[in-house]
């Protein structure tokens, strides 16, 4: 029944410990930086965030590569040539290509490999959004539940997966167009920070704005009593772009007001960092709807 590996991209944000226990397969996702090209590996073994954000905040800036067709191929055929089938979750559609070469790729490789079973799941959600789904993917896998479940268990929750962020520097997203030039100057001045989430299409959305760093972290833990479903029965997941005092913040006033007792807490890689830029905290759980 378990004859099967869960296949996703380093966009998903997961320690590298978990990675390893939850026997998933990661295919790392590249940026180039200063005219080289890396690969954002869970155990970092290229770049490390905290060196990444050094380096950004020095000026350097990152660009990003979608997976293509061929290494999408690779990752879901080494799997296949072992006899197993593969579920695939991948970065959000919204927001990269990365699902649409794992897509293309699995109908070809489906056509070589007619005895195994190859899904792609888009999970719409990005950072520790993707990591949390993909973490009770494996939970459920680890339990027993067939390929077939939890890909169904994901279709079925993945619009449940909540996310909430906000950043300290307006300049990155402006840079990534997701607010006008004029908005990260005046918004800069006056200490605006907005809060974002990731909407049911899998795109960036800016729905609110608070004044100060405390404000806008207290605005993340305020929309879990908004949105949670039984948040105290829940893991959370919070990422964080080189502030882990922030991330501890925002975990210590979730466990106070409503009494979480897990929160796994982990870096945003560079490929979502590029984005972001430092300064970043964002906070992931189950809700009725995003």
């Amino acid at each position: 029944m378990n004859n099967y590996v869960i296949i996703t991209d380093s966009s998903c944000d997961l320690p590298d410990s978990l990675v390893r226990e939850l026997e998933l397969t990661v295919l790392p996702l590249a940026f180039i930086m200063d005219g080289k090209t890396y690969r954002n590996w869970p155990d970092n073994r290229e770049m490390s965030p905290d060196e990444f954000y050094n380096k950004e905040r020095e000026g350097l800036m990152a660009t990003t590569n979608a997976v293509n067709v061929e290494e999408a191929a690779q990752a879901i055929r080494t799997v296949l040539e072992r006899g197993k089938d593969a579920l695939v979750l991948a970065f959000s559609s919204g927001l990269s290509s990365t699902c649409g070469a794992f897509q293309i790729a699995a109908q070809e490789l489906g056509e070589q490999y007619p005895e195994r079973r190859v899904f792609v799941v888009d999970t719409l959600c990005a950072s520790l959004g993707q990591g949390m789904l993909v973490y009770q993917a494996a939970k459920l896998r680890q339990a027993g539940k067939s390929i077939e479940e939890v890909r169904d268990w994901t279709e079925a929750n993945k619009l449940r997966q909540c996310h909430w962020f906000t950043v300290n520097d307006l300049f990155f997203l402006k840079k990534g167009g997701r607010v006008s030039a004029a908005t990260a100057v005046v918004g800069t001045m006056l200490q605006i920070k907005p809060v974002l989430h990731v909407d049911d299409e899998g795109h960036l959305i800016n729905v609110a704005k608070a004044r100060g760093r405390k404000a806008s972290l207290t605005a993340l833990v305020d929309k879990v009593g908004e949105l949670a479903d039984d948040p105290a029965a829940q893991t959370m997941f919070i990422s964080n772009s080189d502030c882990l005092e922030d991330a501890q913040f925002v975990a210590d006033e979730v466990k106070r007001r409503y009494g979480v007792e897990e929160i796994i807490i982990n870096s945003i890689g560079p490929v979502i960092g590029a984005h972001t830029g430092p300064g970043c905290v964002a906070l992931f759980f189950m809700g009725k709807h995003r």
